[in-house]
C-alpha cells in the first residue's frame, strides 16, 4: 500500500522502513498509523525475513514526537506505548539503523528494535531527555532502557536528560555499533543480508522465546521455547540444515 509519512522498500529478503518526515522525522499520530499498517504488511510478508528502520535524510533518525500535532490527539501516548512495544515483540529480527539523532520517541523507538547501529556522526545524539518537557519517556523508554542498561544508568541518562554522541551510545551500551557515516546503511545492510540469511522459522522461534522470558519470566519463555523447538525440528529447514552440514556446504533455507 501507499504511504504519507513511510517509505517501505524491499530488498530481498529485506525491508527497509524509513521514517519520512525530513528534517527531523519526528513522529506524527498518522506516521503511528502507518507504522503500524507496516508492521502489518512486513509480518504478512512470508518472503521479508528482516525488517530495517531507519530516517530520511542524514539528519535525524527522529527527533521524537510532533509535539505540536500531538496536541490534537490525547491518546497519543497510549497508542504511541502499544506500537512501540508492537515493535518490540516483532517476531522478525529487526534494527534500528540511527542515521542522526534519535530523541525521546526516537530513541523509544530504536530501543524497542533487536538490535541498535549508529551512524558516526559528532553532530548527532541520541538519548531520552523528556524530563526537560516535565514529561517521562512515555512510549515504552523508562522500561527498554532500563532493560538494556540497567537501574543505574537508565535514571542517570533519563533524570539528567543526557544526550550520548555515537561513541557516548556506543561505550554506554546503548547501541550495539558504531559506522563510518559514508557506506553507513551500505554496512546495515551487510548485517540485515547476514540474517536474512538463517532460518526464518528458528529466528522466529528465538525471537518469540526470547520475548516470552523479558515479558512473562523464564518459566513462559522455557515453554514458548519448547513449543518452537518442535516446531523447527519437524520442518524442512531442519532437514536442510542437517543435510547441509553433513555435505559440507551453506544452508539454502526456505522458511518451511
Amino acid at each position: 500500500m501507499a504511504y504519507e509519512t513511510l517509505l517501505l522498500e524491499k530488498q530481498g529478503h529485506i525491508t527497509v522502513l524509513t521514517l519520512n518526515r525530513p528534517p527531523t522525522n519526528s513522529v506524527s499520530y498518522a506516521m503511528l498509523g502507518e507504522i503500524d499498517k507496516a508492521l502489518d504488511e512486513v509480518a504478512a510478508d512470508s518472503d521479508a525475513r528482516v525488517l530495517v528502520i531507519t530516517g530520511a535524510g542524514e539528519r535525524c533518525f527522529s527527533a521524537g514526537m510532533d509535539v505540536n500535532d500531538s496536541l490534537s490527539h490525547p491518546d497519543v501516548g497510549e497508542v504511541g506505548r502499544a506500537l512501540w512495544t508492537k515493535v518490540d515483540l516483532f517476531d522478525k529480527p529487526t534494527i534500528a539503523a540511527v542515521n542522526g539523532h534519535a530523541l525521546g520517541g526516537g530513541c523509544e523507538l530504536a530501543l524497542a528494535c533487536h538490535f541498535r547501529y549508529m551512524a558516526d556522526n559528532p553532530k548527532a545524539a541520541i538519548g531520552c531527555p523528556e524530563i526537560n518537557l516535565g514529561i517521562i519517556p512515555g512510549w515504552g523508554g523508562t522500561q527498554r532502557m532500563t532493560r538494556l542498561l540497567g537501574r543505574s544508568k537508565a535514571l542517570d541518562l533519563m533524570l539528567n536528560a543526557k544526550r550520548l554522541s555515537p561513541q557516548e551510545a556506543l561505550a554506554a551500551g546503548l547501541v550495539d555499533a558504531v559506522f563510518d557515516q559514508a557506506g553507513f546503511m551500505e554496512k546495515v545492510m551487510e548485517i540485515a543480508a547476514s540474517l536474512a540469511e538463517r532460518a526464518p522459522l528458528s529466528a522466529r522461534g528465538i525471537i518469540r522465546a526470547v520475548n516470552a522470558y523479558c515479558y512473562q519470566g523464564i518459566e513462559k519463555g522455557l515453554e514458548a521455547e519448547a513449543a518452537s523447538s518442535k516446531i523447527c525440528a519437524s520442518s524442512k529447514d531442519a532437514i536442510e540444515g542437517f543435510t547441509a552440514f553433513m555435505q559440507k556446504r551453506k544452508p539454502e533455507f526456505k522458511g518451511e
